[in-house]
């Protein structure tokens, strides 16, 4: 926390124990800003942050800013577990907010590296809430180091809070200039001075972010456009990549800080992270994936009764999938949506009955039945097979697996957690061998150009590295980047702090 940055007092949460059977990949983190004077602007956090629950369940943090001071809390936890009233009220008095929701990609799920970091700079305080991953934070950090610079935590997201700190001297935008050319990796900032809101968004636009106004002079800025609408705005746009918008006391302007590379939305944007009310490229996520399984439904028809999904992002592909074969649809198996996150550790019993836990089988709509199952991906197959016998188990005749994304057989290095080829299922087996692995009658993944045709943009404008291999942005030789780099390079000996507050995406 910086000498001038006011902490609440951060309260301490052990570590949760995550009660995850999906076997879907884990996404870095929401960021969500408000500029609103005269109104309750931490409130308005809380609910955006709320409405991002999904990019991440392992931390929140809000600061505010009143013109002079900023002031942040952030705890290790679920929005409604980090924050209550009476914390909402002490981050009151201001009429910006930045607030960050985590999974962590680089660094430890530790209170340390929540967000958003606060750092002091000759000019004030800085707040910084990062999504995404840079793939050369260990030279940039190594340097700093080098430099006399002492990290609190152990993310690369505190290193480009140190770097705008470090670089501000009254503007924003030349500190932005100064600092952006030297990141290289996926970054969608929301920055906080205490009397501006920035949004700001890598050169390839790896990750989602937008901006939205609530009021004449007041304006939101999110990873995703679900949020906006929650808190009573309305949506103005998406933040173009290398793009930045500076949002104070004169209004809202847009200053072009990076030239654009070429556009690189994460495809699994698509496929799995993004709400399904959320819009990006102007497509609605929900149309996109039901038109998934219309094409899934086309590569791999299925003889069966029943398509169910596994709730809740295969829903729509589900539909689709029945829309397109004329299998009727049904939900075959009901989520508990109040397991996700869970501080009481488990046995040894209860982790391996894990998609038990989260799932329950309707067996009157499974037992002797043909069922297509429909999901959105299958990483490190590690549940899959949990959920194909429990269809068993509830009487299924035959099941048919579906999934609408490509195997994914390579490692991200962007902000999704799945950096390590060999615990890629499809990196090292092949479709029938998941199949067997999986104990599935049949097993089919839709096509790379199938999910472009889907999503009704050029392939050209996403990243598809986990398919294809082709990374848009260079990853360094030495990198081949890990979720606990800068953790083991402490370890090792580097200089830096004990690690006690930061943040990353």
């Amino acid at each position: 926390m910086s000498a001038r940055g006011e902490s609440l007092a951060t309260s301490w949460v052990p570590d949760a124990h995550v009660a995850n059977s999906s076997d879907a990949p884990k996404d870095e983190c929401g960021v969500f800003g408000v500029y609103s004077p005269g109104e309750d602007v931490a409130r308005i956090a809380y609910f955006g942050l709320f409405a991002l629950q999904h990019r991440g369940q392992e931390s929140a943090g809000i600061a505010t800013a009143n013109g002079e001071r900023i002031k942040a809390h952030a705890a290790m936890g679920l929005v409604t577990q980090v924050f209550d009233e009476q914390l909402l009220r002490d981050l009151g008095g201001a009429h910006i907010a930045l607030g960050h929701t985590r999974y962590s990609t680089t660094g430890a799920s530790d209170i340390c590296n929540a967000q958003p970091i606060v750092r002091s700079s000759s000019v004030g305080d800085l707040a910084v809430a990062h999504n995404g991953n840079l793939v050369n934070a260990h030279v940039l950090r190594n340097r700093l180091e080098r430099e006399g610079v002492e990290f609190q935590s152990t993310s690369d997201s505190e290193v480009i809070a140190v770097m705008l700190a470090r670089a501000m001297n009254g503007s924003i935008e030349s500190a932005l200039k100064e600092v952006l050319p030297q990141l290289k990796g996926a970054y969608s900032l929301g920055i906080m001075t205490p009397t501006q809101l920035i949004a700001v968004r890598d050169p390839h636009g790896v990750r989602p972010l937008c901006v939205g106004q609530i009021g004449p002079n007041r304006y939101v800025v999110s990873s995703e456009s679900c949020a906006v609408g929650v808190v009573g705005a309305h949506f103005i746009r998406e933040v173009e990549p290398g793009e930045a918008i500076i949002i104070d006391a004169d209004g809202l302007r847009e200053a072009q800080i990076v030239p654009l590379q070429r556009h690189a939305v994460c495809l699994f944007e698509f496929i799995y992270f993004a709400r399904p009310d959320s819009h990006i490229y102007s497509q609605t996520i929900y149309d996109t994936r039901k038109r998934m399984g219309h094409e899934l439904a086309q590569e791999h028809p299925a003889e069966a009764d029943v398509v169910i999904p596994i709730p809740d992002s295969a829903v729509p592909a589900a539909l689709g999938y029945s829309e397109a074969s004329g299998i009727r649809f049904a939900e075959g198996l009901v989520k508990n949506r109040y397991i996700q996150r869970t501080f009481i550790d488990p046995d040894q019993r209860m982790r391996d009955l894990g998609a038990r836990m989260k799932y329950s089988p309707l067996t009157n709509m499974i037992a002797g039945r043909r069922v297509v199952m429909v999901d959105d991906s299958i990483v490190r197959g590690t549940t899959t097979d949990k959920l194909v016998r429990m269809l068993i188990d509830a009487g299924a005749r035959e099941v048919h697996v579906r999934i609408t994304s490509p195997p994914a057989r390579f490692p991200c290095f962007y902000g999704i957690d799945m950096a390590k080829q060999e615990d890629l299922i499809a990196a090292n087996y092949s479709v029938d061998e998941i199949r067997q692995r999986i104990g599935a009658t049949s097993l089919g993944y839709l096509s790379l150009p199938a999910v472009i045709r889907a999503v009704r943009k050029p392939g050209s404008l996403f990243c598809r590295a986990c398919f294809d291999g082709h990374y848009p942005i260079e990853i360094p030789g030495d990198v081949r980047l890990q979720k606990m780099m800068l953790e083991r390079a402490r370890a090792n000996g580097q200089r830096g702090s004990d690690g006690s507050s930061g943040t990353e995406s």
